[in-house]
């Protein structure tokens, strides 16, 4: 159901020098942008999916699917406009269809791309970002910040809700042809660039 898994609209952070709790090898998502570095852990977007975030003056939109292990960072201006972003609860091809809240539009997340409602076509520009483990993001950016729960008992926070999910035969709601020569649910890291 819409908003069933809630996006941080307001999101809280410690310093890097602060976030003893985080262990070396915790996986974050992290973005520096003029300046302004930060760390969304995967262990809190696992259950959130979505944080609407400015960045650096940059208003951007910090994604991760769990079901298909994509972190992707937009930015969230289109045309002027900075749209806030919330989970559909719906999926397609096994991956985050996100909504705006400003136009109702529905967005897949793997493409930044509007595929219902008054946006549709349109594309979400893509921002430089990595996963890597918190002690590498703390090295790079001993004044970075990381993102902590607003409200530490509203999840399980650190627990995987999917667990098992990678060895599945076929992801969710996929229907299409599957890889050959490699797991079905494979990780896969993709190195490209946008034009």
């Amino acid at each position: 159901n819409k908003d069933g898994i809630p996006a941080i609209d307001d999101p809280t952070f410690i310093p890097v020098s602060q976030a003893a709790q985080f262990k070396p090898t915790e996986p974050v998502i992290s973005l520096a942008i003029n300046g302004d570095a930060r760390a969304y852990p995967l262990a809190v977007l696992m259950w959130h999916e979505i944080a609407n975030d400015t960045i650096g003056g940059v208003p951007v939109t910090v994604t991760f699917c769990p079901l298909c292990n994509a972190s992707i960072v937009f930015d969230r201006r289109v045309d002027g406009q900075v749209l806030d972003f919330g989970t559909t609860g719906k999926l397609r091809r096994s991956d985050l269809v996100m909504y705006d809240r400003q136009t109702e539009s529905w967005w897949q997340q793997f493409l930044g791309e509007a595929i219902v409602g008054q946006m549709i076509g349109t594309r979400l520009k893509m921002l430089p970002a990595r996963v890597e483990s918190f002690e590498r993001f703390a090295k790079r950016h001993p004044k970075g910040k990381v993102l902590v729960p607003n409200n530490p008992n509203m999840r399980s926070y650190g627990a995987n809700p999917y667990a098992g999910y990678d060895s599945l035969d076929r992801p969710w709601l996929y229907s299409g042809a599957m890889p050959k020569g490699i797991a079905p649910l494979a990780r896969v890291v993709s190195v490209g660039t946008q034009a």
